[in-house]
Parts: structure tokens; sequence; C-alpha cells
């Protein structure tokens, strides 16, 4: 019902900036948040930062002051400056929503982007 397909990223020098972005098909779904999360080989999924339909953001510690999350529509955007060899990761987009009033939130997941900064 839901698919989401990323793309921008690749590999980056230390210092500079990418851009990513996700399309998002929903259909009926009813999308409350959408965001980024990333996973580096060996570590947990993490939150990178998310939207609200209202367009609050969050961010992660790590990424404050670097990274700005957009959102267009059912198109959202991730911003990424300042790249460090830390921010090396698979990058997700989620989004979070209601498939019906009744029904508790449901999370989707993209296939997952490659970011690789080298130093």
């Amino acid at each position: 019902q839901v698919q989401l397909v990323e793309s921008g990223g690749g590999l980056v020098q230390a210092g500079g900036s990418a851009r990513l972005s996700c399309a998002a098909s929903v259909g009926t779904f009813r999308m409350n948040t959408m965001g980024w999360y990333r996973q580096a080989p060996g570590k947990q999924r993490e939150l990178v930062a998310t939207i609200t339909n209202g367009g609050s953001t969050n961010y992660a510690d790590s990424v404050m002051g670097r990274f700005t999350i957009s959102r267009d529509k059912n198109t959202l955007y991730l911003q990424m400056n300042s790249l460090e060899p830390g921010d090396t990761a698979v990058y997700y987009c989620n989004a979070r929503g209601k498939i019906a009033t009744w029904t508790p939130e449901t999370n989707f997941w993209g296939q997952g982007t490659q970011v690789t900064v080298s130093s």
C-alpha cells in the first residue's frame, strides 16, 4: 500500500554535501510523520531526523546544524552538509501513520540508500 523509494546516496568526500530524496506512494494511508533513519555496519538503526505534517522537525544531536529535513507533499528530502566519515551508513526513509482512523500507527520503510563519506 505504501511505497518509499530513496535516491541520492553515493560517495562523498568529508566536508562535502549530499541530498537524499524519498518519493512516497501512499494511496489511502494517513501519513502523519516522515523521517530519515540510518544504520552503519555493526550498529543499530538510529533516527536522523523527522518531520510532521505540520512541519515540526526533530533531529539527532549528531546531525543538528548540519542536516536539514524538508518535505514537499509526499516527497521527503534530507540535505546533508559538512559530512563526516561517521555519517557513513545506509539511510532509510520512513513513513508513519494509520491505514484507517481506528487502526494503530504503522511504519513503512524504503529499501535504503548508501551514503559513504571518505576522509
